[in-house]
């Protein structure tokens, strides 16, 4: 999925993973990226259509400075992971797929509250 998400126009770097959701069986998908002035997130929900099945598509986004590596230039994920997808202890814009027009929107805390709370399936 990540060579796929760089493939998109503007997107520099993409590090993918899975976060728990309350309710949710196995991992949602998340991606952080790193992109440049040429990103346009109300296309991506089309290019990522072109290039990737349904269930492979993230439903979260955070939109990074950067990527971290480790030594051997690996891209972490630990610590991604372990902050999840909480805008309120997120410095960076974080973006949900909505599940009824296939969007990326804002993902607030409201929105997150909901989400845990089981009121938004995707």
């Amino acid at each position: 999925m990540g060579e796929a998400l760089a493939a998109v126009p503007g997107i520099l770097e993409a590090n993918v993973y899975g976060v728990a959701v309350p309710g949710m069986d196995g991992r949602a998908g998340m991606a952080s990226l790193v992109v440049n002035g040429d990103f346009r997130l109300d296309r991506l929900p089309g290019d990522l259509q072109h290039r990737l099945a349904s269930y492979a598509r993230p439903i979260f986004l955070r939109l990074s400075p950067r990527i971290d590596v480790t030594g051997t230039f690996k891209q972490r994920k630990v610590d991604l992971v372990r902050e999840g997808f909480d805008p309120s202890a997120i410095a960076d814009p974080l973006y949900v797929m909505d599940p009824h027009s296939g969007g990326y929107e804002r993902l607030t805390s409201e929105r997150h509250a909901d989400i845990i709370a089981g009121l938004v399936q995707f």
